[in-house]
């Protein structure tokens, strides 16, 4: 059996992953972490309207929740949070997923130090065909390489997505970057400004309720390869997370990824 305790409880993530950890035999939510602005009681049970996590607490600090807890799952959505959530989990030795993203170089500094002292996996993406994607890039990229393909990232998600680019797309940029040996990022274009052969463009398109798309292209003269990605729901996601707060339950010190989780 593998305890959780979900940081970001109350949020969409948090509640789908909840409710699909409450199906899995081998998993139980011990305990939920939310902003002190989003709690309507200190049950997670009747935060949640659900009779079978009534007595569970829910708390706006994670420190009195560690204690009972194999795995930390987090998805608060906070950066700066999810940091504060990986040093604690290293003090306590108790290993944590996160799913968050927008992070910035020192707080990816901050989370690899937590990993010395504890089991970390770190994903923007935890799906499986999201997953899959970043190694079809990866091959792509090292066919594609010298062979006069423009490349470009166009991602799609819903409008209170804070973050931008998302995370997923982030990821694709550092995987071409480093195959491709490209190191301008172009966030936007405007102008009589011609393409380099040294950019990869990113762009963000944000409105409505999509899931997540990622689209890559691989642009040269004459045809274009294009490989995507679409997220029709959010299940996707929060079975990855479940799924992986079950595989690092034991592991060792180190800084995982899902790649580990599904051996790609």
């Amino acid at each position: 059996m593998t305890k959780v305790v979900v940081c970001g409880a109350l949020g969409r993530m948090g509640r789908r992953i909840i409710s699909l950890a409450l199906e899995d035999p081998q998993v139980q939510v011990v305990g939920g972490v939310e902003h002190p602005d989003c709690m309507p009681a200190p049950d997670l049970g009747e935060a949640l309207g659900i009779e079978k996590l009534k007595g569970v607490p829910l708390k706006t600090s994670i420190e009195d929740l560690l204690p009972l807890c194999d795995v930390v799952i987090e998805f608060s959505g906070s950066p700066t949070a999810s940091v504060g959530y990986a040093k604690l989990c290293a003090l306590e030795k108790k290993a944590i997923v996160i799913g968050t993203t927008g992070f910035s170089q020192e707080e990816v500094e901050q989370i690899k130090e937590a990993s010395k002292e504890t089991a970390v996996l770190l994903s923007p993406n935890m799906s499986l065909g999201v997953n899959l994607l970043f190694r079809l890039v990866e091959i792509a990229a090292k066919v594609l390489k010298d062979k006069n393909f423009d490349v470009e990232v166009v991602e799609v998600h819903h409008r209170f997505k804070k973050d931008a680019p998302s995370g997923t797309a982030v990821k694709i940029s550092q995987i071409l970057s480093q195959v491709l040996n490209r190191k301008s990022i172009v966030h936007g274009r405007e102008g009589e400004a011609p393409r380099s052969d040294d950019e990869i463009g990113v762009f963000a398109v944000r409105g409505g309720d999509v899931v997540g798309d990622h689209t890559v292209y691989f642009l040269g003269f004459g045809e274009r390869l294009e490989l995507t990605h679409r997220a029709t729901s959010r299940d996707t996601f929060a079975k990855g997370a479940v799924e992986a707060s079950k595989w690092i339950k034991d592991k060792g010190p180190g800084l995982y990824s899902m790649f580990d989780v599904l051996g790609v």
